[in-house]
């Protein structure tokens, strides 16, 4: 009789009686002989809610710039209607409008809180910056005509807006509507031009009259208009069009900028001709002809100080026979003329004042300049104009990402040592002044764990960053290039074109925290590990291994020369020969029909190579190419300390190495590992007849739009026997291949990549169809997918150390590692170690395939084992101490003796007592009881779809597994029982970034790169949400001072702009769309003590002038009434007497 576990049962019910049913089905339990231990699970469904937290990197595509000079907050937007604010260091927000549009145009309303969008799409929006989240008050879109330029003066309340037809209309910012008063274009230029005057380019009103604006068309005609009057008052053509206009402060100059790369400086009263005309860049002719042309001026600024010269601050103007200069701001102070070269376009540059006043002295102190991937900001008070040192973590995409790893929970030692040997690596010459944008309030951050993210780049380095409390900051920065010599010349090139561009590329990160033991995998099929050291070394000899990887079913032989291990049985081992490290092993050699062979990709350096404190190089593992085949990228990767081993597996096999001995353990194809148990039919072939060439799988990566009905098909799925095709085209077209070295890229491989490391490439089915976006990871794309191997080779998806029981007759935990293929396979490998001390370093590690075979559905994606309790058993390892410190003899002797640390409970736990393990694959998940091997619970994860990323991992003091698929769905599930407890759709796969860089952590932590250049972190925990304080770019509030001075006043200054004089603007111009807050709501969510008292004190001043006015028309009132009973009193008196024939 088959007995139920009744807490289980129950806790299924409450997940509904469908899940309950589908929970009895699928989770068998054990025979009464095997009775499983009841292990109480605390999670439930409502410690999960899924919400984004932060948003980091710098704005992807930005297209606009806006600075609040009181509040001291930046705000950027971006061709696809992001809104980035940034105030002091640590204080960020992201916004989105829904439509996606680009941003045009930002214009803060100065000391308010509140920013005004204008969009290509021709919409305004209203943005409340007074709360938490940022909402919209109110929107307005344009129907007839499209917004080019807009314009709100200080402390004003219309907003004045230029439109492509060359109109300008009003708009109330406070209700949000359109005034009935409208410059029209024919009004404003009248005679002074023949033909249309172009967009309106330019709108700025006069410093020291607001009443005067002046209006700046694309064709070079500038007006000066008079809103009072509602004429212009003075026209001023030039020849070349306009790109800018700015004012002096007193009023009475203003400057443009032109498309030939002129400025022309003007008298506001004398509008014949410029008073002056610099070409900042022209080469001045001898004989008094005008400089010759230059490339257009797109902005100019013109800033006054009290005490010198005024500063002209312009981007472009370069002359055209500067070809391949970079781009440049050039500032014009006095007689001195800096150009100062940045390293990306200019979008926009933004000069910072002392004072908001644009009638005052503006004493700039910093110039702001957006650029196309960076931020710069430059300091005008100290010679030179040094840059300040940016406190944004903007330098992600400094080299395109090509994955991420996410580690929540870190010892805390880690961060302040990263940080140590990270601070020496900082540039030098940075402006000594502190980051002058400041505003913004710091929330209060819940979490109070070390967090750790580590990023690899398609130059090879990687980078560790703190994200602890919602914040980043780079900590350290590896360069992996430096171990390998650069190629100088086309000879070289051959030994690296297995990918076009890009070598060096980070493919796969395995870190252990505990230890410092990091180990990279490369796309030219290169590992390196590494040693945390605080002390500087220099490496005489790089230590190196070349390993020779090959798939081929018809060779019962070793696959390799230098290492023979015999065919892996049940029982048995194989007894690794060391192979002395070597610098540079081996030469060019090739087989006899000419192909190259037993070459690596790279060539290691043989030159001493010194290595600063922070990770150092302690052993670099090549896979060669074999008769004239490149070797395979690698799949899957792990590490551990405590073993000393590394292993790693591609689509060939897989190899194990001691990384103390320098020594090849294990080196087998995949089938080999099966030995007699393999399951599957398998086709003798040779490798070359079927060779799928490699390719950059990190930097061949295309983006578009996933086609739905292709979402839910897994690129492992198929049938594993070869495709039936023509054998002789296909040698042909190999060696044309290797001729003219323009490898196509495997699809296959790009989708076993993809599923195997989850970082790569997106499924196979969905390549084809993808719409290339942008290219930043794209650097040799296939066309052709016609010529590509369609059969399926079974690789090397997942890897784990553990210390567990390795077969059915186990009667207590040993070491061993468990391998996981993209079939569904699981295999485990005993491991037999030596004693600590120096008999680890002599005797060699045994290693045995123990015959165990697990199957599950889909490829597999991540192991991880339970205790008898229920409690995530962690893989052993050695803490960290320094390497390279030359210690006393006795000290020695200690650490020899040392055995390394393990960490797993299972050592002290009873002979008797099991474990779990689970077991997560593409399709479901599995826990399987240990040393039984029965599955105790299976759960069908997705039947339509695959999960891209699966992790174990701890939440609430529990542990669960969360998955992430390719239809968008996060989902996690209890452990060991496996009950779903989250089911959200978040977001699609819609290209191959979110598949190679999202990952799961602990405390319900995730993130993914959501553009090239963005960080996207989000939470699952319904703790982590509620608590959550978003350190934003929340505006402070007005303090006291600054709201005395700088009260935002709604009185209209200017009345003929006004309703009752111009009159109701036209219902079809634009829409007026309500924000969905409204803005009472906003009001009462509106923080802050000091604006709520600003606010009442503002209402309460115009109530009392409303009562004032009441009060005097009252008085006139009662006077008028008074004076007409005393002359109707006369009236009577005068004619009371007289008959009716005497009037």
């Amino acid at each position: 009789m088959r007995k139920f576990n009744i807490r289980k049962v129950l806790d299924g019910l409450t997940a509904g009686s469908s899940s309950a049913s589908q929970q009895q089905q699928q989770h068998p339990q054990h025979q009464p002989g095997n009775r499983e231990p009841e292990i109480q699970e605390t999670l439930q469904s409502e410690h999960f809610q899924l919400c984004k937290t932060v948003r980091h990197g710098f704005p992807y595509q930005p297209s606009a710039l806006a600075f609040d000079p009181v509040q001291k907050i930046l705000a950027v937007g971006t061709q696809t209607g992001a809104l980035r604010l940034f105030g002091r260091p640590g204080v960020e927000c992201y916004c989105q409008h829904d439509s996606g549009a680009a941003v045009i145009q930002l214009q803060f309303l100065m000391n308010e809180g509140a920013l005004v969008s204008a969009l290509a799409d021709d919409t305004l929006h209203l943005w409340n910056l007074r709360q938490k989240r940022p909402a919209i008050l109110h929107s307005l879109k344009f129907c007839r005509e499209r917004i080019t330029f807009c314009h709100l003066p200080f402390q004003s309340k219309w907003l004045y807006v230029g439109t492509e037809r060359g109109n300008i209309h009003i708009v109330n910012v406070e209700a949000f509507t359109l005034s009935g008063y409208v410059i029209m274009w024919n009004k404003a230029i009248e005679l002074s031009s023949k033909s249309h005057p172009g967009p309106v380019v330019h709108i700025s009103d006069n410093p020291m009259d607001e009443g005067k604006l002046l209006i700046g068309f694309e064709s070079g005609t500038v007006v000066l208009w008079d809103l009072k009057s509602k004429k212009a008052d003075y026209r001023y053509t030039y020849d070349e069009a306009i790109h800018s206009v700015a004012w002096h402060h007193e009023g009475k100059q203003f400057i443009c900028s032109h498309s030939d790369g002129t400025l022309t400086i003007w008298n506001v009263r004398c509008p014949a001709k410029p008073i002056q005309t610099i070409t900042p860049h022209g080469k001045q002719l001898k004989d008094g002809k005008k400089p010759e042309p230059c490339k257009p001026i797109l902005k100019v600024e013109f800033k006054t100080t009290r005490s010198g010269e005024p500063f002209i601050i312009l981007s472009g103007g370069l002359s055209y026979d500067t070809v391949g200069r970079r781009p440049c701001l050039t500032v014009m102070h006095g007689k001195s003329t800096a150009v100062l070269e940045m390293d990306y376009s200019i979008v926009d540059f933004l000069t910072l004042c002392e004072t908001p006043y644009p009638n005052d002295f503006q004493e700039p102190y910093a110039v702001v300049v957006l650029l196309e991937k960076d931020l710069v900001l430059i300091d005008l008070a100290q010679n030179g104009y040094p840059i300040f040192e940016n406190p944004y973590p903007l330098s992600i995409h400094e080299s395109p990402v090509t994955c991420c790893e996410y580690f929540a929970d870190c010892p805390v030692d880690l961060i302040p040592a990263l940080y140590s040997v990270g601070a020496r690596q900082k540039r030098q010459g940075y402006s000594k002044k502190e980051w002058p944008i400041n505003g913004g309030n710091w929330g209060l951050g819940a979490q109070s764990y070390p967090e750790i993210i580590i990023t690899g780049h398609a130059d090879g380095s990687v980078k560790f960053w703190d994200a602890s409390a919602i914040t980043l900051q780079v900590l350290y920065k590896l360069k992996t290039s430096k171990v390998f010599e650069k190629s100088r010349n086309k000879d070289d090139k051959p030994n690296t074109d297995i990918v076009d561009e890009d070598p060096y590329a980070i493919q796969i990160i395995s870190w252990c925290p505990e230890s410092r033991m990091l180990c990279i995998a490369g796309v030219s099929a290169h590992v390196i590990i590494y040693r945390f050291s605080r002390q500087e070394v220099i490496t005489e000899v790089i230590p190196m291994l070349e390993v020779r990887l090959l798939y081929e079913i018809n060779d019962v032989e070793s696959p390799e020369g230098e290492q023979a291990p015999p065919l892996p049985t049940p029982v048995g081992g194989s007894n690794p020969q060391p192979i002395p490290p070597q610098s540079h092993p081996s030469t060019s050699s090739s087989s006899s029909d000419g192909l190259r062979d037993n070459v690596p990709c790279l060539k290691v350096k043989n030159s001493p190579l010194k290595q600063s404190p922070g990770y150092q190089t302690e052993l670099v593992i090549q896979l060669v190419w074999v008769g004239g085949e490149p070797p395979q990228q690698i799949t899957s990767l792990a590490v551990n300390s405590s073993y000393g081993l590394v292993v790693f597996g591609n689509c060939n096999g897989i190899a194990l190495v001691d990384y103390l001995q320098k020594a090849v353990l294990l080196n087998l194809g995949t089938i080999e590992l099966y030995g007699s148990n393999d399951p599957y039919r398998r086709e003798p072939r040779s490798p070359r007849k079927s060779r799928q060439p490699s390719g950059a799988g990190l930097c061949d990566i295309s983006e578009g739009t996933v086609v739905p009905e292709d979402r839910c098909k897994s690129p492992t799925s198929g049938s594993s026997s070869p495709h039936n095709s023509d054998d002789e085209q296909k040698m042909n077209n190999f060696i044309e291949k290797v001729k003219t070295k323009s490898r196509k890229f495997s699809k296959m491989v790009a989708s076993d990549i993809a599923k195997m490391s989850r970082k790569l490439s997106l499924p196979t089915d969905l390549k084809p169809e993808l719409d290339v976006k942008d290219n930043s990871f794209s650097r040799s794309r296939s066309s052709s997918v016609t010529s590509i191997d369609k059969e399926s080779r079974e690789a090397i998806s997942a890897l784990h150390f553990c210390e567990t029981f390795t077969r059915k007759a186990d009667s207590s935990p040993s070491p061993c590692l468990w391998v996981g293929t993209t079939l569904g396979t699981v295999l485990v490998i005993a491991l037999n170690l030596p004693p600590g001390g120096e008999q680890r370093l002599l005797q060699p590690v045994i290693v045995s395939p123990s015959g165990t075979i697990l199957r599950l559905k889909g490829a597999i994606l991540r192991m991880a084992f339970l205790d008898t309790t229920g409690c995530l058993v962690p893989p052993a390892y050695e803490p960290w101490r320094e390497p390279n410190v030359p210690e006393e003899k006795d000290e020695k002797e200690k650490l020899k003796k040392r055995r390394p640390v393990s960490v797993s409970p299972s050592s002290s736990q009873e002979m008797s007592e099991n474990q779990y393990a689970v077991i997560c694959s593409e399709k479901q998940a599995k826990v399987i009881s240990l040393p039984t091997q029965s599955c105790a619970y299976k759960q069908n994860i997705t039947e339509t779809s695959f999960v891209l990323r699966g992790d174990i991992v701890a939440l609430s003091n529990s542990i669960c597994l969360a998955c992430f698929c390719a239809n968008g769905h996060i989902m996690t599930f209890s452990l060991p029982s496996l009950r779903p407890l989250l089911d959200v759709y978040y977001l699609p796969l819609t290209n191959m970034r979110i598949a190679r860089t999202f990952c799961f952590t602990n405390n319900g932590q995730a993130l993914y790169l959501v553009s090239p250049t963005e960080i996207q972190r989000l939470t699952y925990s319904q703790e982590t949400c509620e608590n959550l304080q978003l350190k934003s770019a929340e505006p402070k509030c007005p303090s006291a001072d600054s709201t005395h001075v700088l009260s935002y006043s709604f009185h209209c200054q200017t009345p003929s702009v006004g309703e009752s004089a111009s009159g109701k603007a036209s219902r079809s111009l634009a829409q007026h769309i309500p924000g969905p807050g409204g803005i009472e709501g906003v009001k009462g969510a509106a923080s802050g003590v000091v604006g709520e008292l600003a606010r009442a004190r503002l209402a309460l001043d115009e109530r009392g002038q409303k009562l004032g006015d009441l009060e005097e028309r009252t008085a006139a009132m009662l006077s008028s009434a008074d004076s007409f009973s005393k002359h109707a009193h006369e009236m009577m008196l005068k004619y009371k007497d007289k008959k009716w024939y005497q009037f």
